[in-house]
């Protein structure tokens, strides 16, 4: 199969991260109460600047309705390994870089005690390169806007910028 590379609209992830940060879109579900919603929303905005879905079966990245879905839709260890899959699929795509190589629409995971990571937000704005005061982030489950990078209490994080999305 020929898959090509489309560009990441970065400026309409960081849009809708920005419009859905302290609200909750009507077309997708909530998971506040039962796990998180921080995957559920980075995966909304990853889709905003993509516009593309991998339905496949467990191992793509989708969102029909609340059970019907991917794991790494929700999921912070599934969406990683999604995103950073070495085999062409339909989908954005991503490489794990350092904080250096961040930039807004990018996705930040959060390990809060060092064995797992648990939280995705989105990164909004990069001031000086690599200074987590001026990463800027956007996340759900404590819903944030604009929050620097800095103010979260972690342990390790990643750092995974998207390259953007490949369609057939």
């Amino acid at each position: 199969m020929s898959y090509r590379l489309l560009p990441y609209d970065r400026d309409a992830a960081v849009a809708y991260a920005h419009r859905w940060a302290y609200g909750r879109n009507p077309n997708y579900y909530d998971y506040e109460n039962i796990g998180g919603d921080c995957t559920n929303f980075a995966s909304q905005c990853i889709y905003a600047g993509c516009g593309v879905m991998n339905y496949t079966p467990t191992f793509g990245w989708y969102y029909f309705d609340a059970n019907r879905k991917a794991p790494a839709w929700t999921g912070v260890t599934y969406l990683y390994h999604f995103l950073t899959r070495t085999e062409r699929s339909v989908g954005p795509i991503a490489e794990e870089q350092g904080i250096d190589a961040l930039e807004p629409g990018d996705i930040v995971q959060l390990s809060f005690d060092g064995v797992s990571f648990q939280h995705s937000p989105v990164v909004v704005a990069v001031g000086k390169r690599g200074d987590p005061e001026e990463i800027l982030l956007a996340a759900h489950s404590e819903d944030a806007d604009n929050r620097p990078l800095s103010t979260y209490s972690y342990v390790t994080a990643r750092y995974l910028h998207i390259l953007g999305a490949y369609r057939l």
